[in-house]
């Protein structure tokens, strides 16, 4: 049956029809909605891993087990998850393996753009690129096929372009492989001894796989009526190509970047007079042909930042661009924001007027680093605000009582465990703020170990983190409702205060879970305000200023508060009704 499909579902109904039966995976934009997905077909097993490491970790040892099994993270996912990869490409696999890691070119919702094909080289690990998600379902049921018969994980690699468009796919029936039988087999215990041998194996695979490259239709040729020019690209780049010039030029579509064929590269070369290689982000393709004596042309004419489109490569091939349709009028900016009635805007605010320093890190928090609040001095990735701080501290011991790690449930789950550990064994005296807002916010409200649900809503063990902070050492530990903000700044001013470690859990659900009851809204009384402002301090988007007084949308206010214990003039005042 045919249908539109987004490229995330696709790779998820890839999964459903190549037999896959465990799904193991950490959310993170532009890949969340493929585990979601997935989730939707009772036959897979899927979870949320605490990171993307166990979720590599626990989808290889389910193949170890017999069954087809995958991963899925974002490209700075991989970066957690490189560890046992590159130990897992060497041990290899006998039932199907896949590892779907999104890019993010553009950094629409990331903090770095690099490249996740440098894995796929790096680790000798075979990928696999689609552009649209027709081919997204093929190739991810391709992948399972190849990690079989080459005995090897294999990378989906998807950009953010792929995961949230649609195009249309054919669907098929589910067909699941026998199990696996488990053999024991000490040849995959990586000692020096065993590790020498695997290398030798993984290289005489990789020299395989190159020869499959040059044949497969994976790298597919597509002839033009001009040979004059011809482009050698891959996803994205390959539609915005085809829409540019459809079928005048030659083009050497590139779907199995690694490894990459040499045969079929001289060939289409040969074949045309100038050969212009497009591809987002690092000159992969580029270089294989310089590395083969091939005269190019990439990276010259096309930018190594952002995302491509057909306007910007009509523009460096100065050509005319095509006509295209848009608002003409000037939108005012519209910067990202805390949702109204978010619990961290209480805490930010207290930090903000404490003048800490805000070692910060990866989550919706760090919309604190945003004017008003302006409350967050630096993130680096998941975890790094207790470590750097930690670090920090080492090297900056007058900063100890006026410096604050952030960080949130999920991500000190993830990877800030040992980073409190870190500090409590080195005994720094740093004030850690775990904000618990009962869900993984920023990727759109995926349960983690702290919750008490499991992936489909249903009851699981739930972490408890004062138990677990005081079972790593530490003393101190604090809970406050982040909406009552002289506590929290008791709490904060108490911290800092202290010459040993502390935690200060700040503790209220995202305003935006369903399951949480939210009071009437606030309203201001026009005779008692002064319009000094005081209540655009926090950044709340339900607060406003006209003719010279502050106002309220009722529509967005969660009563959370907060504004009323900042107006000295008590002209903020709750009203028993929601406008409508």
């Amino acid at each position: 049956m045919k249908q539109l499909m987004l490229g995330n579902k696709a790779v998820a109904r890839g999964f459903y029809e190549a037999g896959c039966c465990v799904v193991s995976s950490y959310p993170g934009t532009p890949s969340t909605e493929v585990t979601e997905e997935a989730v939707k077909y009772d036959e897979i097993y899927c979870e949320w891993a605490p990171n993307e490491k166990v979720a590599l970790e626990a989808a290889h040892g389910a193949s170890l087990g017999g069954r087809r099994a995958a991963c899925c993270m974002k490209h700075v996912g991989l970066n957690v998850a490189a560890d046992p990869l590159f130990s897992i490409s060497y041990i290899g696999t006998d039932t199907g393996l896949v590892i779907l890691v999104a890019d993010d070119p553009g950094m629409h919702s990331s903090q770095n753009e690099q490249d996740s094909r440098h894995y796929a080289e790096a680790a000798k690990v075979p990928m696999l690129e689609p552009s649209d998600s027709g081919e997204t379902l093929a190739y991810t049921k391709k992948a399972f096929e190849l990690s079989e018969q080459f005995h090897t994980p294999v990378f989906v690699r998807m950009v953010m372009r792929i995961c949230h468009s649609q195009s249309v796919v054919e669907t098929a029936d589910r067909v699941v492989p026998p199990q696996g039988e488990y053999v024991k087999d000490q040849s995959r215990v990586m000692l020096p001894a065993q590790a020498r041998k695997a290398h030798i194996r993984v290289e005489q695979r990789t020299l395989d796989l190159k020869n499959f490259a040059e044949t497969s239709d994976l790298n597919r040729w597509e002839e033009g009526s001009d040979h004059t020019m011809g482009f050698i690209t891959s996803s994205t780049c390959y539609q915005y190509v085809k829409e540019l010039f459809g079928d005048t030029y030659p083009v050497l579509k590139i779907g199995m970047p690694y490894p990459l064929p040499d045969q079929k590269f001289r060939d289409f070369a040969a074949s045309v007079e100038r050969v212009i290689v497009v591809e987002e982000l690092d000159p992969i393709l580029e270089n294989h042909c310089r590395g083969l004596g091939l005269k190019v042309e990439g990276k010259s004419l096309f930018p190594m930042v952002g995302e491509f489109s057909q306007s910007l490569i009509a523009r460096c091939l100065g050509l005319p661009e095509k006509e295209s349709r848009g608002i003409t009028d000037p939108i005012p900016p519209r910067p990202p924001v805390m949702c109204a009635g978010c619990p961290h805007r209480g805490l930010f605010y207290t930090l903000k007027k404490n003048r800490c320093m805000v070692y910060g890190d990866i989550g919706c928090y760090t919309l604190g680093s945003f004017a008003p609040l302006n409350a967050m001095d630096l993130n680096v990735c998941m975890g790094a605000s207790l470590s750097g701080m930690h670090g920090f501290l080492k090297a900056r011991p007058d900063y100890a009582h006026k410096t604050v790690g952030v960080i949130g449930d999920s991500t000190f789950v993830h990877s800030g465990m040992t980073g409190l550990a870190d500090i409590v064994y080195n005994n720094s005296p740093a004030t850690v703020i775990i904000l618990d807002n009962s869900i993984t916010g920023m990727t759109g409200h995926q349960q983690n170990p702290t919750t008490g649900y499991s992936i489909k809503g249903d009851p699981a063990a739930k972490i408890d983190l004062e138990a677990l902070c005081r079972s790593i050492g530490v003393k101190h530990i604090t809970v406050v409702d982040p909406y009552d903000l002289h506590a929290t700044d008791q709490a904060v001013k108490e911290g800092l205060a202290l010459d040993e470690p502390c935690v200060i859990i700040s503790r209220k659900p995202c305003a935006l879970l369903k399951s949480v009851k939210h009071q009437s809204p606030i309203c201001v009384d026009a005779a008692k305000c002064t319009g000094c402002k005081s209540c655009m301090q926090i950044g709340c988007p339900a607060i406003s200023v006209r003719d010279g007084r502050a106002r309220i949308d009722t529509t967005l206010c969660v009563g959370c508060d907060v504004c009323t214990q900042m107006c000295r003039f008590h002209a903020l005042v709750r009203t028993e009704r929601r406008d409508t």
